[in-house]
């Protein structure tokens, strides 16, 4: 029997193979994947009718599929149903050899749309900006002051009709103020207590927050009502830096190094009015961070997180550290280095696309002067007012229908910011 075997990369380049030895009526006995590659058995036709006759079985030899050309009928080759009549007289039953063209073409045609739907929302916001120019100077604005291009986008597809740019922006305020949420007053921490972890990446400023808050709680009640715990044992001054804070409030500080010490430390402070706990700095990508969160949440204690965000750092850095420290226990955020940033917008774009309370701001290192409270109406004030004013860094009216369409398929494949995460109200 004179059994031809094709090996390609593909299913094309092993029919194309096929045909050029066997011809178009050849005979395919199986189809099968090897080792990443597509090995096809086949017979010419003429050697199917050789050895039809000379078989003893009185069943006759089912009729064999065929070698089709591409596209017959809109059909892919060889993707016909499997039926009893297409069983071979091994047992093997052929398989469709389609399935990885159709993928392909499946892909294609996937990746066709997706520029399609780019290229309509390029020429609709580029129609919008002859339009309506004062949206197109809004939406710069909020670029400018740093907040990501698929919530301006969303927001200035809802504005309303303005009699100028200056009331647009106000709405847009108006809105923002409406989603960031903030604790307002410091009885939320200092009146209520309780055990709190300030968490964040390296660098963030959590040991000298921690002392600004602890500041905060002895002005309040007193040193005696107040204990430090630190988990800082790798950075070298680490534990001595919060000792240092600690002798001048006259607060003990405590330094835990696991779930144990931990565990122990919290049950013999449980008198005290507040506990603050300096955890040592940890990447958003390293592993420690969920070996942290487990540390925290496994104490006796409901113990409350505070993810200390570094307002200098872009959005998609901040989005990847929220994400990182995301969980249960995780009651809110301190922005810090809001002194240090050149535009703040990223920072509380996050923390309404996260729905983070923001309990406190940090603007220096003075301690306790440089946190302050929260105030949601200051923040978003003070994101437009500090605007990027290099050349460089600002987008140009040509620029915005691109930038504009990727913001497009971004809030597609990640929902509607009306459903889940703005509320227009």
């Amino acid at each position: 029997m004179n059994v031809r075997k094709f090996t390609a990369n593909t299913s094309r380049e092993a029919l194309r193979m096929l045909r050029e030895a066997l011809g178009a009526e050849a005979v395919i006995l199986s189809n099968r994947n090897v080792d990443g590659k597509v090995e096809i058995l086949a017979m010419d036709d003429e050697a199917i009718s050789a050895i039809a006759p000379a078989s003893n079985d009185m069943t006759p030899i089912p009729d064999a599929p065929r070698f089709a050309p591409r596209f017959q009928t809109g059909t892919p080759a060889f993707s016909r149903q499997t039926s009893q009549q297409d069983v071979l007289p091994g047992g093997d039953v052929p398989r469709g050899v389609g399935a990885p063209e159709l993928d392909h073409v499946m892909s294609e045609i996937r990746s066709m749309r997706s520029m399609l739907e780019s290229q309509l929302a390029e020429i609709s916001w580029s129609n919008t900006q002859k339009r309506q120019p004062k949206k197109a100077e809004i939406l710069r604005e909020m670029l400018a002051a740093g907040f990501s291009a698929s919530l301006s986008r969303y927001l200035v597809d809802k504005l309303p009709e303005a009699d100028n740019a200056a009331s647009g922006v106000d709405w847009i305020k108006a809105i923002l103020a409406r989603n960031l949420s903030t604790i307002g007053n410091e009885s939320e921490i200092l009146e209520k207590g309780g055990v709190y972890a300030l968490v964040g990446p390296t660098g963030v400023g959590k040991t000298t927050t921690t002392a600004k808050l602890a500041a905060r709680c002895v002005m309040r009640h007193g040193p005696s009502k107040l204990a430090l715990i630190t988990t800082d044992g790798y950075r070298i001054g680490g534990y001595e830096q919060l000792r240092i804070y600690g002798k001048i409030l006259g607060v003990m500080v405590h330094a835990v190094k696991d779930e144990s010490d931990l565990r122990i430390a919290l049950a013999e402070l449980k008198n005290k009015h507040t506990v603050l706990i300096d955890t040592v700095g940890v990447s958003q990508r390293d592993k420690m961070v969920t070996e942290q969160v487990a540390m925290l949440s496994a104490s006796d204690t409901n113990v409350k997180r505070l993810l200390c965000l570094n307002a200098t750092s872009t959005g998609e850095t901040l989005s990847e550290v929220v994400r990182a420290y995301q969980g249960g226990g995780l009651a809110g955020c301190i922005l810090t280095k809001l002194d240090e940033a050149a535009t703040i917008g990223g920072a509380l774009d996050i923390a309404i696309r996260q729905k983070l309370m923001v309990y406190y701001v940090a603007s220096g290192q003075r301690v306790p002067e440089d946190l302050h409270v929260a105030n949601k109406l200051y923040l978003i004030d003070r994101a437009f007012k500090l605007k990027r004013e290099t050349a460089a860094f600002r987008f140009l009216d040509e620029e915005l229908p691109l930038l504009m369409a990727g913001a497009a398929n971004t809030m597609k494949a990640s929902a509607t910011f009306a459903a889940k995460e703005v509320f227009l109200g």
